[in-house]
């Protein structure tokens, strides 16, 4: 399996050569050279299979010769042994069609834990067989941070600088990356947005006076071996409500568009995919490029949901990339064009590609709230405010009563404290496992939401090149 660039022009790697490297050189992000695709009968033979097991057949084709089949599943099954539930992402029924798929019962209490348990072992994987101690840089708009942190925290030969931006995450997310005092970790509060992060940490990819210097690696779901573990879940829940032989829709809570590019990828590889929702909060601009074709970026709001408060969705480059025909220089251009005036319009080809799959909903702080309390009211259930958007996409996308929809739950209740309990009364516990987090000691720098200052910043404490 070869991974080539969205952008067209840096070079093709190898699987473990696209997980270390993360962002490609000229810019893009790194996708299979072609997609897998498994036949019905292969699909309905997962059934019953452990999540491990499940997803080393799933990640096989895409690993090529980097991984035996046999090391795969070691991986695997210590990655998800951590997990609170043996089923790792366990499918709850809400009502007659709709349906919770819960992602938060890893270590950090979010979905990104699925990916990222998985992608700190291959890191170590890969860098035990020489090469330069790896320098991650990340940033995060609340949950990768900690699942990225609790990945690698203590691994050798790797340090990870963790940017977030201050203020605008939940004091639960923010502790959960502060309170990990590993020596090879480092948390960053910026002045300013996600997107301002996200910026940052793209342009010291492409900066060659740090690249020089610094093997700089990304857990951002930038990296496609993150994607890749996410497509996983979406096939566990498709074999459980009748795939291969009844469809599924979807419903994702979207921010940067990984998580609902990863059931994009599902589909390709053969799952019976009705519908995939996407659901934004205010912060629309994939709403509004996939209804109107017009994603242009505007300025992002503050709310209830943080980890959607984006205007820059990273991983729609690559759902634009396969469906304009996965012409590198044409989509280069078309990223070039949006990056210097934060404007774009989707082709015909690229619109009329994504109706056939997609679908989106944009929830204002009424309708989050509204979803928290149907379902706790109607069900007894508490959702954080990123899955109570997914839900009220799923609950008005007009589908079919025999298709059931699958709403994505991205994060256990207690990362939201305050939002669940404005909405329902209810103020949700943490689980004991981490019952004692806010007695635990902080550590963080607070700078400034300039490059050069992060730039200097990382350069001073991380290992250099051989």
């Amino acid at each position: 399996m070869e991974y080539i660039s969205t952008r067209g022009s840096a070079p093709a790697l190898d699987f473990e050569g696209a997980t270390l490297a993360g962002l490609a050189s000229d810019g893009g992000l790194y996708v299979p050279r072609e997609w897998p695709r498994f036949s019905k009968e292969e699909i309905a033979g997962f059934a019953g299979l452990s999540y491990a097991e499940l997803a080393q057949r799933i990640m096989l084709p895409f690993v090529g010769d980097s991984l035996t089949p046999e090391r795969l599943l070691e991986l695997t099954t210590q990655a998800y042994g951590r997990f609170a539930h043996k089923a790792v992402t366990p499918l709850k029924q809400l009502d007659e069609q709709q349906w919770l798929l819960e992602l938060f019962h890893g270590p950090t209490l979010a979905f990104k834990d699925v990916a990222l348990q998985l992608l700190g072992l291959l890191f170590e994987e890969f860098l035990g067989r020489g090469g330069d101690p790896l320098t991650i840089v990340g940033a995060t708009s609340g949950d990768t941070g900690s699942a990225a942190i609790d990945a690698v925290a203590g691994r050798a030969r790797v340090d990870i600088f963790m940017l977030h931006p201050k203020g605008r995450v939940s004091d639960v997310q923010r502790r959960q990356m502060t309170t990990v005092l590993a020596p090879n970790v480092h948390n960053i509060a910026i002045e300013g947005t996600f997107d301002d992060a996200q910026a940052m940490v793209k342009r010291m990819f492409n900066d060659q006076g740090m690249t020089s210097r610094f093997s700089i690696g990304a857990v951002n779901s930038i990296n496609w071996a993150r994607l890749m573990a996410q497509v996983v879940y979406y096939f566990a829940a498709g074999l459980q409500l009748g795939a291969p032989h009844r469809e599924v829709a979807f419903a994702v809570p979207t921010g940067n568009f990984g998580d609902v590019f990863a059931g994009y990828v599902a589909a390709q590889m053969g799952l019976p995919v009705a519908k995939l929702i996407v659901a934004t909060n205010v912060n629309d601009i994939l709403h509004r490029a996939l209804t109107s074709g017009d994603y242009s970026a505007g300025t992002v709001t503050p709310t209830a949901a943080p980890s959607m408060d984006i205007q820059v969705s990273s991983n729609f480059e690559r759902l634009l990339f396969d469906l304009g025909g996965r012409d590198g220089a044409a989509l280069a251009a078309q990223m070039a064009g949006f990056e210097s005036t934060k404007v774009m319009q989707l082709t015909n080809a690229q619109r009329e590609g994504a109706a056939r799959l997609f679908t989106s909903a944009r929830a204002d702080a009424s309708d989050m709230a509204n979803a928290i309390r149907w379902a706790w009211e109607e069900c007894g259930e508490l959702l954080d405010p990123h899955t109570a958007i997914g839900l009220h996409a799923a609950r008005n996308a007009g589908l079919p009563a025999d298709v059931p929809v699958v709403t994505l739950a991205t994060a256990h209740p207690a990362k939201f404290r305050d939002a669940v309990e404005r909405a329902t009364g209810q103020r949700p516990t943490l689980p004991a496992r981490i019952g004692d987090l806010f007695e635990r000691e902080e550590r963080l720098i607070e700078l400034p939401g300039d490059y050069d200052t992060i730039a200097a910043h990382v350069a001073a404490h991380a290992v250099a090149r051989g």
